[in-house]
This record gives structure tokens, sequence and C-alpha cells, in this order.
């Protein structure tokens, strides 16, 4: 008898691990693991389905750190970024198309703007603004920013012929 259930569980341990097998495994960010199979790699996304699933899923390459196929190969797709506080800001990176915030956590929204008397010039306030974004967005510990909304007005009569710039940005932080 004891022969008997020893070889039983024996067949289930490795029919088991023979299924798991056959799956690719998809390691993310947040330590979530997902036995399944990758259908397609683009730019900027991966698509998968869980295991005996029709369903299929979408997750940003930043949320995905490797892929261990079938096959024995090992892709690494992205490293993790690691942000401690605002003078980690010059890691924060601004994502530029909305697939690449599948599978992110959304964060704290946030928001960015020059003042009129700060007379810059069309790039300089631009690029104060996002810098404060990327430092907002630090504050919070989250690597990602999502652009909502830009708006440049310039004022023009502040002083005869020369014009005040204003940036205004909105965007919306992400982790893993």
């Amino acid at each position: 008898m004891n022969k008997f259930l020893l070889l039983s569980l024996l067949s289930i341990f490795l029919s088991a691990k023979i299924s798991f097998a056959q799956n690719d495994t998809i390691y993310f960010h947040n330590g979530n693991v997902v036995a399944g199979k990758v259908v397609s790699v683009s730019e900027y996304t991966i698509t998968y389905k869980y295991s005996n699933e029709d369903a299929q899923q979408t997750a940003s390459k930043y949320a995905i750190e490797k892929i261990h196929y079938q096959s024995g190969r090992n892709e690494n797709i992205t490293s993790k970024i690691i942000v401690n506080g605002v003078e980690d800001w010059e890691k924060v990176m601004v994502l530029d198309d909305k697939s690449q915030i599948a599978g992110l956590t959304r964060g704290n929204a946030i928001r960015s703007y020059t003042k009129f008397l700060n007379l810059h010039t069309a790039n300089t306030g631009e690029k104060k603004a996002y810098q404060m974004l990327l430092k907002e967005a630090a504050t919070f510990n989250q690597p990602f920013i999502f652009i909502t909304f830009e708006r440049a007005t310039l004022y023009n009569g502040v002083i005869k012929g020369l014009g005040a710039l204003q940036e205004i940005k909105r965007a919306v932080a992400f982790g893993y």
C-alpha cells in the first residue's frame, strides 16, 4: 500500500513538473511570476496568455524583468529602476506611449509650471518644467511618468516687445 501511495505521489509530482516546464515563465519587477505562453513581443509591450486560458494579457516591457521560454532560452527584458527620493530624480523616465504603462501601478498625479516673471526661453522653460515633474515623481519613489497635459503660453506686453513664457505640464507617476 505504501509503495502504491509513493508511486502515485511521484507520478503526480512529475506530471505537474512536466506541465509547468511546457510554459514560458515571465518574471515581473514587482515579484509576480506568470507561467503561460508569450504570444508576441513588440517595441513597448509583451502579450501573453496564462496557462490553460485563451484571454491575452499585455504588459509593458518596463514591468517585466525577464522571460524564460519553454525552449530553454532566457531573455532579459528591462532592468529595475530604483528611485529612493528626490536625489534620484535623474533616474525617472518619461514614457512616450500609453502602451508603456500597461502592467505598471498608477501612482500620484503631479504637475509643474514655470512662473511668468522668470522670462524663460522656450527651451529653458520646458526643461525646467520637465525637471520639476521628474523631481516630484522621485519624491514619491516612482520611476516613471506619463505626460497627460502640456501647454506653453506666451504673454506679450510685459515689457513692450518682450514676451513671458509659461510652461504648464501635468503627468501621472507610475511604479512597479
